[in-house]
């Protein structure tokens, strides 16, 4: 398995991967923003809307391939707002799911914090569905649990569902917060 960061023109040549991909992890009851069914031409139509922030430095996205097929996606979105550039925020973490279980999810949490280490961030930031499988993951991952909000969003079924919010320090220790 090979991970690799893509630049505005890996992104869109991989566009019809990453959106298949988008397409199996809501089918598979991920809550990432889409509801079910996600029609493959959408879901690749907003993968290539990614490829401007992706050139602009706001939008640092990895792929995981086994072979020729993209199982894993990881980004990291960086605000741009001067008192914010100290932070990050963790976004749409996808495994896709014949390539669950096999510690990928781990190892693309842990390329996003080392690459936001390498970029002078300090600080990550995170949603997730409460109760969700990803859930379990951020809290063994050493993410810090920051709180609930209520019917935040909904489920790919359309369900109203609590998202939890976490953070956590990276590249910093206690010392020098």
């Amino acid at each position: 398995m090979i991970v690799t960061r893509l630049d505005e023109a890996q992104l869109l040549d991989r566009a019809g991967e990453l959106a298949d991909l988008l397409v199996d992890t809501v089918a598979g009851g991920a809550s990432i923003g889409f509801l079910a069914p996600v029609d493959r031409t959408a879901a690749m139509a907003w993968w290539k809307e990614r490829a401007v922030a992706v050139a602009a430095g706001e939008l640092a996205v990895w792929a995981a391939c086994e072979g020729e097929r993209t199982v894993g996606t990881v980004s990291l979105a960086f605000p741009g707002k001067p008192n914010s550039r100290h932070r990050a925020e963790l976004v749409k973490l996808m495994v896709h799911r014949d390539a669950r279980g096999q510690g990928l999810g781990r190892r693309l949490l842990a390329t996003a914090e080392e690459a936001a280490i390498d970029a002078g961030v300090t600080l990550l930031h995170l949603d997730t569905e409460t109760d969700s499988l990803a859930e379990r993951l951020y809290g063994s991952a050493g993410w810090t649990r920051a709180g609930v909000i209520p019917d935040f969003a909904a489920s790919p079924t359309g369900v109203l569902r609590p998202t939890t919010i976490y953070y956590k320090y990276v590249g910093v220790t206690a010392l020098t917060r």
